[in-house]
């Protein structure tokens, strides 16, 4: 598997073979293939700008980074300070938007 920051593991081709896709990988195809994938992940950017989250994890970063030293701060290092605190303060109300937004979509697509 690829692992990545930002998104979770990406399957290998070999590991893949003759296996059926989940109902999850099916949805983010059509997601993808629609372009609403990245509408929702626009309308979560803005919301979180919005809303001061972005700021606030902006502040924890720099707060870190005074605290330990700009020398001795690598992004992985920022990343495992953050992701927790950051899923943990996303407003329920965009949490409950986002989700609003997905179950139409899949409503409208027939899944």
């Amino acid at each position: 598997m690829k692992h990545s920051v930002n998104r979770p593991p990406t399957p290998d081709g070999a590991e893949d073979q003759g296996k059926e896709p989940t109902l999850q990988e099916i949805i983010n195809i059509k997601l993808i293939e629609s372009g609403e994938k990245e509408r929702l992940m626009e309308l979560l950017r803005e919301r979180l700008i919005e809303c001061g989250w972005k700021d606030e994890m902006k502040a924890l970063c720099r707060a870190y980074i005074k605290k330990k030293g700009r020398n001795n701060v690598t992004m992985d290092d920022l990343v495992h300070l953050i992701t927790p605190k950051g899923r943990a303060s996303i407003p329920d109300s965009i949490k409950t938007e986002l989700l609003q937004r997905i179950s139409s979509f899949l409503t409208s697509a027939a899944l």
